[in-house]
């Protein structure tokens, strides 16, 4: 690409690897795009993707970005419009002989090249996959030989984006300020549909800012050579893009003020949002810093064998029904205990029912271990024995099965230059890509001064939810909840009431975690780490909700006494 100093227009088809299968075609055909990009990797892919590998060695990437490709290929090219995604996955190199076999068997002319250096899994013995997460100058460099499709393995999410921008804008790796607003850009389309009122706590008000969320749109950056950009969507496309829908997405999966990547660290203090029209919300101020002497590197390794079984309740006595099945089971399992047992009752009855689900309560029990035995025929024999000899009313949602494998995710850190990053171009050419010489150790960033707390009168007993929005995600074992209002006299009242102390009492689950508080005013927003509480991440099962999606959504639930100034 050449540096031209018009915006550049990078959509976004994909937030995840089962993602809508359309919103390719939707964005090649719903406006103009320069760059079309895609996100096909999360924590729990890799372990998919790896499982996949050991099935078929020349597997281990997204398959469906190759059946969106027969459809728009073509359409791509016609356009002009180049496409970067993950899809790679575990075998970019594979993806993308696929990808050429594709464009042949087509008759299009397609440069693809890819993206690799990230596979780190012959280092970490006893791993199923582990991989370093890169930066955007391998998709750069691919970018400026004229690729027309660069696909990758693991990179960061942003990367999809910082990626295109310095090879239009021809940036460096010292313009940390422009990469920082590439990747603040980039954070916000990595998602999807996220980021134009799906999943978004005030969905409701859809309709008054003229979106239909029954199918929103993807969304799209129009990213300035100063590292400005307008988040926007195509025209006559489904949802909304405001600062609160925007907001929403800028804390997912963040920590504090400082968001580091292997090309640049963001300051999410300095960013600044406004309405810039209908469906248009302007992002600037976007200041950046050296990254971290390290990269991340996200492990994946089988953690032994589950299984569950979830006993339905109905009626009087759940108390002591819950109890009697866990003494029989717990005395049928007793010759050889699982190592893990975890047992959870949901009050889901409600007394005088209309029907019978409204009058029953779930009892969930969820097995672990390393044999496969000891939670698959060994509790499945003991929980179907029970069918005639156990609590009255006696049924279950599904028989257990065999028990089944599940993964354990943790982060581990080399160093920027312990990685070989490589761009492997359509012609077989190899360029190698430095890695960041100019770094900083992170450091935390002191909690800024807090506004005068509001002065008001009265208060009512009321819902978290009725003032502010939430948004929570999954980081490894821990999980983030973002909470933002939408008005100074909220946040002065926000940023005094909801402290560390009130976060636990409102969500028990933390009391005995480390829970850290970043505070970012001119989002207007509180961003929660909970340390621990999705135990060894999302593949593990640990709780109900493993990738804690919902946790925002719970603790909107929660009550508190709220001026009714606010309300």
């Amino acid at each position: 690409m050449t540096r031209h100093p018009r915006p550049l227009r990078i959509g976004n088809a994909s937030g995840f690897y089962g993602d809508r299968f359309d919103a390719m075609r939707e964005m090649l055909t719903g406006g103009e795009l320069d760059v079309l990009t895609g996100d096909y990797l999360a924590e729990l892919t890799m372990l998919i993707l790896g499982r996949d590998r050991l099935k078929d060695p020349g597997a281990g990437y997204a398959r469906t970005f190759l059946r969106q490709l027969e459809e728009c290929l073509g359409l791509a090219r016609e356009r002009g419009v180049r496409i970067v995604a993950n899809a790679g996955g575990l075998n970019p190199a594979g993806l993308a002989d696929a990808v050429r076999q594709l464009s042949d068997r087509l008759g299009l002319p397609v440069r693809v090249a890819h993206v690799e250096g990230d596979d780190l899994t012959a280092a970490n013995p006893g791993s199923l996959a582990a991989h370093a997460y890169l930066g955007g100058f391998g998709i750069a460099a691919c970018l400026r030989e004229g690729a027309d499709v660069v696909v990758t393995g693991r990179v960061t999410d942003a990367a999809l984006v910082t990626g295109p921008a310095a090879a239009h804008f021809g940036w460096g790796p010292g313009d940390h300020d422009l990469l920082a607003g590439a990747v603040v850009a980039g954070h916000v389309l990595e998602c999807g549909a996220q980021a134009t009122g799906g999943n978004y706590a005030f969905f409701h008000e859809a309709s008054r800012n003229g979106g239909d969320l029954r199918r929103p749109g993807f969304p799209l950056a129009e990213l300035h050579e100063d590292g400005s950009c307008v988040i926007t969507k195509h025209p006559g496309t489904g949802g909304f893009v405001d600062v609160g829908t925007v907001t929403a997405q800028l804390l997912y999966e963040t920590a504090g003020a400082r968001y580091a990547g292997p090309d640049v660290t963001a300051r999410l203090d300095t960013v600044r949002l406004a309405q810039d029209g209908p469906d248009r919300v302007r992002i600037e101020g976007v200041r950046g810093e050296a990254p971290p002497p390290t990269l991340k590197v996200g492990v994946n390794r089988l953690g032994g064998f589950r299984n569950e079984v979830t006993f339905v309740l109905t009626g009087l006595d759940i108390e002591a029904k819950a109890d009697l099945v866990r003494e029989q089971l717990t005395d049928a399992l007793a010759k050889s205990p699982p190592a893990e047992v975890r047992w959870d009752l949901v009050r889901t009855d409600r007394p005088d029912a209309p029907s019978e689900e409204t009058a029953s309560a779930l009892l969930r029990l969820v097995v672990r271990d390393p044999s496969q035995e000891a939670v698959g025929r060994a509790l499945s024999g003991a929980a179907i024995e029970l069918a005639l000899a156990s609590y009255p009313g006696f049924h279950v949602l599904a028989p257990p099965g065999k028990g089944s494998p599940y993964g354990v995710f943790e982060d581990v850190y080399v160093p920027q230059d312990g990685v070989d990053h490589v761009a492997v171009l359509h012609d077989g050419r190899r360029i190698p890509v430095p890695p960041a010489h100019d770094t900083v150790v992170l450091d935390e960033v002191p909690e800024p001064p807090l506004p005068q707390p509001l002065s008001h009168g009265s208060t009512t007993r009321a819902p978290l939810g009725l003032v502010a929005g939430a948004r929570s995600g999954d980081k490894g074992g821990n999980a983030n909840v973002g909470v933002w209002v939408r008005s100074d006299d909220a946040w002065r009242w926000l940023v005094h009431e909801l402290t560390v102390d009130r976060f636990r009492q409102l969500v028990p689950e933390s009391s005995r975690l480390k829970v850290t508080r970043h505070v970012l005013p001119d989002l207007r927003a509180l961003n929660f780490v909970v340390e621990g509480i999705l135990g060894e991440g999302v593949a593990a099962q640990h709780r109900f909700d493993p990738q804690a999606k919902a946790l925002g959504e719970w603790l909107r639930s929660r009550h508190l006494d709220i001026p009714e100034i606010l309300l």
